[in-house]
């Protein structure tokens, strides 16, 4: 039975609503700062693989941004106004944060790995908390292997 949360109905069964507006919730703060972290390495990105990394940062960039908005969209289909602010972002997000400094193509490829990694393990747990509404299950399992590929093109830089 579909129950109403504050203006959208929503067809996720109410004894899961919780665990999956937390899922998408945690989910929608580590990919918009996962875009951020990418951004800034961009942007500080030095060294002789410059070139290719930076390139390569735009690509993490673009597909969590488009995920962002797939999950904060899902949010808001299930009933959930999303809260992607900077103070919940920064308060929220599994990321660690990414220094302003100039950084090394090496230290970059390892940060971003990490940051891919981190973003990785909390989404796997969301996946598993959602599994009370396959629509978003799946949207998050699809959003995960992306990421892992992604994952994995960067640790091979570094091997």
């Amino acid at each position: 039975m579909a129950t109403q949360n504050g203006p959208i109905t929503s067809f996720v069964p109410a004894e899961h609503q919780e665990a999956v507006s937390a899922s998408l919730q945690e989910t929608l703060v580590d990919l918009i700062d996962l875009s951020l972290v990418a951004k800034q390495l961009h942007w500080s990105v030095v060294g002789p693989r410059f070139q290719s990394v930076h390139v390569a940062l735009d690509e993490v960039v673009d597909d969590a941004r488009t995920f962002t908005d797939e999950v904060a969209e899902r949010a808001t289909a299930v009933g959930v106004s999303p809260d992607g602010r900077a103070k919940t972002v920064a308060s929220d997000s599994a990321l660690d944060e990414a220094a302003a400094d100039w950084s090394s193509d090496d230290k970059v490829i390892r940060v971003m790995t990490e940051a891919l990694a981190a973003t990785i393990v909390r989404l796997r747990g969301n996946i598993s908390k959602a599994g009370g509404d396959p629509i978003t299950e799946d949207l998050l399992i699809s959003i995960s292997s992306r990421l892992e590929q992604l994952h994995w093109m960067w640790e091979a830089k570094s091997a």
